[in-house]
């Protein structure tokens, strides 16, 4: 026979070990959810601009035309629109972006009146010229070789697109504006300061 000291963990201390380590897992997850949502918020503003300003620069550095769609709730199409005479050919698309599952373009309840660059209103998630010749009148940008953002049509085309969070607060919530003559893109987040929501460039 064995000595008492010589023996293993009963299978009752072994379920009581393991009961303990799904109980800080599941304890752990909790406390960290938040985390994870915030990293989606960012995760889809930091996708967002990104792709704005990547394919202004290439339209820049490449002499070409690029075209940017955000389609609710969360894609994105570049397309590239060559240059023909007469007439241009149809536009071709070559990337396509998704933003996080839980986040979209969109607007919430809790947007102030006061929008950033005074571009737009607060109650529309993609505001840009519709461009009637290559979107069927959906709106879109076009960045120029010369940087700047401009519908099909040649007119410059200052906009903003909002990203949030539908099943959660206001707060998780970006903006994102394009300035039209120069094709700058700059970034915006909502605070609540001295009790008033208020647009914030970041």
């Amino acid at each position: 026979m064995r000595s008492r000291k010589s023996r293993g963990f009963s299978l009752l201390e072994l379920l009581i070990v393991v009961l303990i380590g799904f109980t800080m897992a599941g304890v752990s997850f909790i406390a960290l959810m938040p985390l994870f949502k915030e990293n989606h918020v960012d995760q889809a503003y930091d996708t967002t601009l990104s792709v704005i300003r990547t394919y202004r620069n290439q339209a820049v550095t490449q002499s070409k035309r690029y075209i940017l769609v955000f389609t609710p709730p969360a894609t994105i199409t570049v397309q590239y629109w060559g240059v023909g005479v007469p007439v241009s050919p149809a536009p071709v698309t070559i990337a396509s972006y998704t933003l996080p599952q839980d986040m979209q373009f969109a607007v919430q309840a809790g947007f102030p009146a006061a929008v950033p660059d005074n571009i737009g209103n607060p109650g529309t998630a993609v505001q840009f010229n519709a461009c009637t010749v290559t979107e069927a009148g959906n709106p879109c940008v076009i960045f120029y070789p010369d940087g700047s953002a401009q519908d099909d049509l040649g007119n410059f085309n200052n906009g903003i697109v909002y990203i949030t969070r539908p099943t959660s607060n206001a707060y998780s919530s970006r903006a994102i504006t394009v300035l039209g003559t120069t094709g700058r893109a700059r970034g915006w987040r909502l605070y609540n300061q001295g009790g008033v929501n208020t647009w914030m460039q970041q």
